[in-house]
């Protein structure tokens, strides 16, 4: 009986738990940082078509963290971003993200689809999920080699530490990060 009763407690401790439900985590991860990024595109895209670039860096340093905080609120996550190069320094990643960031940095030299590029682990009783962003050629009006005059004067007035330009179509501009606490 003393057998069955510790295999029960095995099996239904919340540490196991976790491992058996990454895979739930990761697709629940997954689909948090597809709302940010869906729901950020698309106010990037209304407030690109109504202003232009300036208007659509307001979206970024107002919207964004709004945006954020509703999806993580709805999802019971923290979504994020972050970036090696970061516009905000509030979005500067921590030591596993930057881990993790140069990791997609390495895969992406090797060859991987930089679109392709996700990371989840259990670590610190947190389920943590990053998802590579692109740059697109969008992307690269505010976060390209050459910026219209407008769009610099802009940057330096909302960010004077930015350090987010100078990218390609195709480099990786940072990425989603979903955090899960599990240790409720």
């Amino acid at each position: 009986m003393k057998r069955y009763l510790l295999l029960s407690w095995v099996l239904l401790s919340p540490a196991h738990a976790d491992e058996i439900n990454q895979t739930a985590l990761a697709a629940d991860a997954q689909a948090a940082a597809q709302a940010l990024g869906g729901a950020l595109k698309a106010e990037l895209e209304a407030a690109l078509q109504a202003g232009g670039p300036v208007e659509a860096l307001g979206v970024c340093q107002i919207k964004a963290p709004a945006i954020a905080e509703r999806i993580s609120a709805e999802k019971a996550l923290k979504v994020s971003r972050t970036s090696l190069k970061p516009r905000n320094p509030q979005n500067a990643p921590n030591a596993w993200q930057t881990k993790v960031l140069r990791d997609f940095e390495a895969r992406k030299a090797a060859g991987e689809d930089p679109a392709k590029l996700v990371y989840s682990e259990v670590a610190d009783q947190e389920f943590r999920y990053m998802k590579a962003i692109p740059t697109a050629p969008v992307c690269l009006t505010c976060h390209g080699e050459q910026l219209a005059p407008a769009v610099s004067a802009k940057l330096a007035e909302l960010y004077p530490q930015d350090r987010a330009t100078g990218y390609r179509e195709g480099d990786l501009r940072g990425a989603f990060v979903v955090v899960k606490d599990l240790s409720r």
